[in-house]
């Protein structure tokens, strides 16, 4: 048995620094561009192995152990999405659907920003709540990609989209997460979340579009990013205080994207915005494809329903994934547990990042039935065999998909062995417990914890699961809500989304812009860092300032 330290160096200081190494070498890597991303991450994991065995005197065999259950987490659950919906989307394009999905859209509308607005943060916020782990960034950057977006926007702007429905992502699952850990009700962490993120659900349609096309842009269209904004967030406040936090972003992201549908029916912009490019400098548009010239005829009952198919199989197949009652079905069946040897509850979390001496769980569960990679699987062979094709030519193409993902496959197992092994560690805790340390503060800074969360980890649920016992015990000496602080994380956690390392790595590959992580990064990161201070602002207010949206919750 092996018992965590949080301050091996004997200086908060110096220890919170060297914790620091392996996170910041990532980042800094991928953002100079001069290092592939698989590249940066394989020298982040050799630091972070070595920060953890010499500075934090974990064993070496645990090291490496966490390490390799980390590589082969980060390819099942998530790598494994990213290839079948790659794989989906380019079924798609050889059969000349997606075509048709184009000049749909078009039907609807051919102004770019209403585009951005429907498949990047409606759309996506659908798949957020069906499936999460990345899902959607990868369904809406494959789709914007083939619309004609630059690669620069259509990474960017999936990223930047991706952000207020994450807490409620894959049928609610990061409050599940954070329940787990804290004992706190599920129904009562998650209306804390619907107090906070319906705010910037209203203001991400807003800066979705001021990012693409600048002031005078957003100002054009105002009204469609209202009725967006609006028929999101106020559904997302109602479902979550008065429901369940299950289904949020499911019904949100249907209304919005309906009220949108039916707004666009009666309201068009006076000036159309055909640009695919950012208004500010976009590098991306050097390496973009000429566009191709599509049909403008209006499209047949039949071409429409072609076109459409696919991502309504797509649609189906993930709410049943994500079904709760499916999985335990699926998963008493279809799994493979693995406890890692001399690794499974053999190293412990004490306190103050725990209540008490914990032993910290290193099981590899194979749900391959379960997994959401595999419901887009099987919704692509399906789509596939309507569409006509031939199971010699899908095997053939899934071929050609595994070729093309092969490197960011890698980058985004290695990123994963990263986290998990930070996490086992409890690298990633001695950051957490700097930023327990600022006092009065803490509301503000407790929020970015959420962030950093998820820029380390990847994932609200694992932010929420890493961090969530400390922001209950940290509120409580302070004496603030718990809850508040617990969905503080949740809610600060979701604007880290745009910045982790795997996520970017899955944008990049969804529009075939692989080796410009970098770029993405660099134009992510403000945006990122913005809005979690501005949630934190938020969080300070109803720490102070509004105790009563916390109290009564309590």
């Amino acid at each position: 048995m092996w018992n965590q330290i949080y301050n091996p160096l004997g200086s908060a200081a110096l220890s919170t620094l060297a914790a620091a190494v392996p996170v910041v070498t990532l980042l800094v890597l991928i953002a100079s561009g001069k290092v592939k991303a698989h590249l940066a991450a394989i020298i982040a994991l050799v630091l972070a192995n070595a920060v953890a065995i010499f500075i934090f005197t974990m064993p070496v065999n645990m090291s490496v152990r966490a390490s390799l259950l980390g590589v082969v987490t980060g390819f099942f659950p998530i790598g494994w999405i990213v290839l079948n919906v790659i794989f989906l989307y380019r079924v798609t394009v050889a059969t000349g659907r997606f075509e048709l999905l184009q000049r749909a859209i078009g039907g609807v509308t051919t102004d770019r920003r209403l585009q951005l607005l429907l498949i990047a943060f409606a759309f996506g916020a659908f798949f957020e709540g069906a499936s999460g782990f990345g899902t959607p960034v990868a369904i809406t950057g494959a789709v914007l990609i083939g619309l004609g977006f630059s690669p620069l926007a259509a990474s960017g702007l999936s990223l930047i989209a991706n952000t207020a429905p994450v807490a409620y992502g894959a049928l609610g699952t990061p409050i599940q997460g954070l329940a787990s850990v804290t004992g706190l009700d599920p129904y009562i962490l998650g209306a804390m979340v619907g107090r906070q993120l319906p705010f910037f659900s209203l203001l991400v349609p807003f800066w979705l579009i001021w990012a693409f096309a600048g002031f005078r842009g957003m100002m054009q269209i105002w009204p469609a990013i209202l009725v967006t904004g609006v028929s999101f967030a106020v559904p997302q406040f109602m479902i979550s205080n008065y429901i369940n936090p299950w289904i949020v972003d499911i019904g949100a992201s249907l209304i919005s994207m309906g009220c949108l549908i039916l707004f666009l029916k009666v309201w068009q912009p006076k000036e159309l915005w055909l640009s695919p490019k950012l208004r500010s400098h976009d590098p991306s548009t050097e390496t973009m494809a000429p566009p191709k010239e599509l049909s403008r005829a209006p499209l047949t009952q039949a071409q429409l329903w072609g076109a459409l198919l696919p991502w309504i199989i797509v649609c189906i197949v993930m709410l049943i994934w994500g079904n709760g009652a499916f999985k335990a079905w699926a998963n008493s069946i279809f799994v493979w547990n693995y406890p890692v040897p001399e690794l499974h509850n053999l190293i412990q979390k004490v306190p103050p990042v725990a209540a008490k001496p914990t032993p910290e769980a290193a099981v590899f569960s194979f749900t391959y039935l379960s997994f959401t990679g595999t419901g887009m699987l099987i919704a692509a062979i399906i789509s596939g065999l309507l569409m006509g094709v031939s199971p010699g030519k899908m095997a053939t193409e899934y071929g050609r998909t595994i070729k093309v993902c092969a490197i960011s496959l890698i980058t985004i197992s290695a990123m994963l062995a990263i986290g998990t092994l930070t996490r086992l560690s409890g690298v990633d805790a001695t950051l957490g417990l700097a930023f327990a340390a600022t006092g009065v503060l803490y509301p503000f800074f407790g929020t970015l914890l959420g962030w950093l969360g998820v820029a380390l980890t990847g994932s609200d649920t694992a932010s929420n699961v890493l961090f969530g016992n400390l922001q209950k015990i940290t509120s409580e000496q302070l004496g603030l809500s718990p809850i508040l602080m617990g969905a503080a994380n949740s809610s600060g956690g979701v604007m880290g989304k745009m910045i982790d390392a795997q996520s970017i790595v899955v944008a990049s590959t969804a529009t075939n812009w692989y080796g410009h992580e970098g770029t993405i990064l660099r134009y992510v990161f403000l945006h990122s860092i913005t809005l979690a201070c501005l949630v934190g602002v938020l969080v300070m207010l109803q720490a102070y300032v509004y105790p009563f949206t916390a109290m009564v919750l309590k």
